[in-house]
């Protein structure tokens, strides 16, 4: 019996091809490697084999899906949070980064920057940021889909202050985040 090899054919895909066609015969290709006549169990081989390109099928199908839908962190701000202060996780080319020092939210010069520490979102003193240990506004991490991850805030006795990772590490570094936004982007994301 002659195992089926990707060589046998051009190409697995035409381009008038359906998307999951490559996915049918990327499985075919693999339970071909074993004939059906092997043994009485011959039946548990090719079953095994099945449940092993499922499982692989399912595992690649959901790395994909994780990669196409990560997940975006943005700050509010204000008394009711509706002051846009940035993403929290974009990269530093993204206009709406709060790590792009050349963007609204990065820039330390910025009324709409938690860098900024003259601003009512970056000062110490101000109710709406999250470096002040009184604050009563501090902004809130919101994701794409609008569900509600904490306040950023140094304010211990803040309910639901974020227990996110990310904001521990800025509210514990802040101060030395402020001299080198792009390089703590690095350490951070990279």
């Amino acid at each position: 019996m002659k195992i089926f090899d990707f060589h046998d054919t051009c190409c697995l895909l035409d381009n008038y091809s359906h998307p999951m066609e490559g996915w049918r015969k990327f499985k075919e290709f693999l339970t071909g490697w074993f004939p059906k006549t092997l043994t009485k169990n011959s039946s548990f081989a090719v079953n095994s084999i099945h449940m092993i390109t499922t499982k692989i099928f399912t595992f690649l199908s959901l790395l994909v899906c994780c990669i196409f839908q990560a997940q975006t962190l943005h700050l509010y701000g204000g008394s009711n949070q509706d002051q846009y202060l940035g993403c929290l996780n974009c990269d530093t080319f993204d206009k709406d980064s709060v790590w792009n020092s050349f963007g609204d939210y990065g820039n330390v010069l910025s009324s709409k920057s938690i860098w900024n520490g003259y601003g009512n979102y970056g000062s110490s003193y101000s109710t709406y940021s999250p470096w002040s240990s009184y604050a009563s506004y501090p902004p809130a991490i919101v994701d794409q889909d609008g569900n509600f991850f904490g306040y950023l805030t140094l304010n211990t006795y803040k309910s639901e202050r974020s227990e996110l990772e990310l904001a521990q590490i800025l509210c514990k570094y802040h101060e030395v985040i402020k001299k080198d936004i792009s390089g703590w982007y690095d350490k951070l994301f990279r």
